[in-house]
């Protein structure tokens, strides 16, 4: 089991920011998000902490795909 990583935060030239989860660390089975191609994630820290929390971001569905 795979409870924790090296990543890293990217900034490309283009000004936007990716960060890197490593492999192992997605595809554990404890890992907290089955992710198939990509999903929405709320990223969120508290000023003065050096960590991020990054949660699945839950956003009802427009009318029409429902």
């Amino acid at each position: 089991m795979v409870s924790e990583g090296r990543g890293r935060l990217f900034r490309r030239k283009d000004g936007k920011y990716l960060i890197y989860v490593p492999k192992d660390l997605a595809e554990d089975s404890m890992f907290p998000f089955k992710v198939l191609d990509s999903m929405f994630v709320k990223i969120s820290f508290k000023i003065g902490d050096s960590k991020l929390v990054v949660q699945e971001w839950e956003t009802p569905l427009p009318e029409k795909n429902r």
